[in-house]
């Protein structure tokens, strides 16, 4: 019994031995990372589990965001002087597509451009003409509170191909699509039909004036591959004052970006001088109007019986 008690007892003893030692081990690992950590400036804060060289954290590459094309426009002229023997102008307007993405084997009108040169609104009265008793009077009139004086589009091509009737409406682009509004209390005294009728009418007689000009075919060229320029024509009737020159960016039927440009028209010398005074005392200028040609018809009376005679 005590032979078997003693192997008994041997046994545990290699047993605990061969437990003990993966213990050993593991605590003689932990004390050299220790010793490690207080002798490495780097390591010398962090807790056991954080021993060892930081990794930064896995980050995915944003995408980069695409440019946004961009029209910048300006015009040749900031003034135009109007004196007594202006005739018209021509007006350039030029600029550049900025981040233009267009494709080096792109046909044409992947980008198209459209200038609009409006003139300052004015109240305008339109009046119909109806054949009464053989006789032909004036039997109904509208007032639009504001129609633009002069307006004229370019364009790369016609406006209809470039984009939708709205569009167009949305940026007051084209004759049918000009703001004219009625005089308030107007509206309400006519049809849809006979106001567009009206409407018609103002846009026909601005057409025969030459004040609402569409310009030929490529009223809007391109020079390269952003460049683009277009000529408007100043008629010599234009109205003086102001002049808006809006160029807009198209590509596949919507607006890309809008520019305006402004013109002046401003009289100059002796026409601007007797407009002011017109304006500033009518009276004067009535009676002094009466008195010089009362004078040039006595002086042109004078002088052919002086020939006659």
């Amino acid at each position: 019994m005590g032979r078997i008690a003693a192997t008994f007892i041997g046994l545990h003893l290699i047993l605990g031995v061969a437990l003990a030692m993966p213990l050993v081990g593991a605590q003689r690992v932990l004390a050299q990372g220790l010793q490690k950590a207080q002798t490495d400036p780097l390591q010398r804060n962090l807790p056991p589990v954080l021993m060892g060289p930081r990794q930064p954290p896995p980050t995915l590459a944003e995408p980069r965001p695409q440019p946004v094309e961009k029209v910048e426009a300006d015009v040749s002229t900031r003034s135009v002087e109007v004196t007594t023997g202006f005739t018209g102008h021509e007006i350039l307007v030029f600029g550049a597509i900025d981040n233009s993405q267009q494709p080096e084997d792109a046909g044409d009108h992947y980008y198209d451009i459209v200038v609009v040169v409006e003139g300052t609104p004015y109240p305008v009265v339109v009046r119909r003409k109806s054949d009464v008793a053989g006789v032909w009077i004036n039997t109904s009139s509208v007032m639009f509170a504001s129609v633009p004086s002069y307006y004229a589009i370019a364009s790369t091509r016609p406006i209809d191909q470039i984009a939708g009737p709205g569009v167009l409406e949305l940026n007051s682009i084209g004759f049918a699509h000009i703001k004219m509004n009625p005089w308030p209390g107007v509206r309400w005294k006519l049809s849809d039909y006979e106001l567009a009728g009206f409407k018609a009418a103002v846009i026909r007689l601005k057409q025969k004036q030459h004040l609402y000009v569409v310009e030929a075919k490529d009223g809007v060229t391109f020079t390269g591959r952003s460049l683009f320029r277009s000529t408007i024509a100043l008629p010599a009737n234009v109205p003086v004052g102001p002049l808006v020159a809006r160029t807009y960016l198209f590509r596949d039927g919507q607006v890309l970006s809008a520019h305006i440009a402004r013109v002046t028209l401003e009289r100059k010398g002796v026409e601007r001088v007797l407009h002011d005074f017109a304006f500033r005392d009518p009276l004067a200028y009535g009676v002094i109007a009466v008195m010089l040609a009362l004078l040039s018809g006595l002086g042109g009376s004078m002088f052919f019986r002086r020939e006659t005679a």
